[in-house]
């Protein structure tokens, strides 16, 4: 990797479990920026191969995988760099819950591939049968681990405009973070 190549910005779409719906949010990010003109590197976090499929018909280019259980750190960061520097942005959908890894410490969670990476987290938040506690769940995220930057959040799984209102409503005043979408 050359010391001169600029760091592309990128973000890293994370939910509180597996199932949440961050790939179809991650697809929905990609193919809107793409379709908009952006040139968009599409990452899958992990060996998975069917999500990486799908990110790279959104991207219309390759998705790579960043695997942090089978690859040293330094490898991870090299091809994140290399297989984005022709790109706008960068999208990393993360697996299972951010901060779920192989221990206790949270190795080879989606949290710590932001960090390696330094690079924000979009919180994908579903939000079945839930108001304010999705507040609650976001406030203990943030306070969780620090050095996590998470940028905003998508309400998903709302039941309608008064559902995502009173989401949207707690999220604004406990946590001080924005509401892109639902």
């Amino acid at each position: 990797m050359q010391a001169s190549r600029e760091k592309i910005p990128g973000v890293v779409v994370a939910g509180l479990r597996g199932g949440s719906g961050k790939t179809i949010i991650s697809l929905g990010i990609t193919a809107a920026w793409k379709n908009s003109g952006i040139r968009v590197s599409a990452f899958k976090k992990g060996p998975d191969y069917i999500d990486a499929g799908w990110l790279s018909k959104a991207a219309g280019r390759p998705c790579y995988n960043l695997d942090t259980f089978l690859c040293r750190p330094e490898v991870v960061q090299a091809s994140y760099a290399t297989h984005s520097q022709n790109s706008d942005i960068a999208v990393v959908e993360g697996n299972r819950g951010l901060y779920d890894g192989i221990d206790i410490d949270g190795s080879t969670s989606t949290s710590e591939l932001a960090k390696l990476l330094n690079l924000p987290v979009l919180l994908v938040l579903d939000c079945t049968k839930s108001t304010r506690t999705m507040a609650a769940l976001l406030m203990g995220c943030m306070q969780f681990d620090p050095q996590i930057h998470i940028c905003g959040v998508v309400l998903n799984r709302v039941a309608g405009k008064r559902h995502e209102g009173k989401v949207r409503a707690n999220i604004e005043r406990f946590c001080n973070i924005p509401v892109f979408g639902a």
